[in-house]
């Protein structure tokens, strides 16, 4: 008699679940690099477009030291991104009325999930109305 290895049922399950979460996985990475229009190259973010939500910074931040190292000011148009180098300038646009704002990237940010971008006051006041807080946009980041 040959003693033949043979998959239990339950083991076969086991394995079957595991290749459907494996594929999952996988289908779920390849979604989240589809996320932006363009691939950062050599550190070149041009291009790079990001949607979600903005909001803009409270008045206590007036005349604080930024990341960047710069003050802020209520009344330049600069923004705070995650991962944006310093420097960068960026297209904001309101989805809902499609008015949009150049802003610079001087600051990390914001801290709240969903959240995508940070702005000066005066910025956010061009795209949207300051008592709505937050405004759903698109973002894009310029040569």
């Amino acid at each position: 008699m040959h003693n033949v290895s043979r998959i239990k049922p339950t083991e076969e399950k086991q394995m079957n679940t595991r290749a459907r979460q494996l594929a999952i996985t996988l289908s779920l990475l390849a979604l989240a690099a589809c996320s932006s229009t363009t691939t950062i190259e050599n550190g070149n973010w041009a291009g790079f477009t990001e949607t979600g939500k903005a909001s803009y910074y409270a008045d206590k931040y007036q005349n604080r030291k930024t990341a960047s190292g710069e003050a802020y000011k209520h009344e330049h148009p600069t923004g705070a991104h995650r991962r944006l180098p310093f420097g960068s300038r960026v297209r904001v646009t309101n989805t809902d009325n499609g008015k949009s704002v150049v802003v610079k990237i001087n600051d990390r940010g914001p801290f709240v999930k969903g959240r995508i971008i940070d702005l000066s006051k005066s910025a956010f006041s061009q795209i949207g109305n300051l008592s709505a807080g937050i405004v759903d946009v698109d973002i894009e980041v310029l040569r």
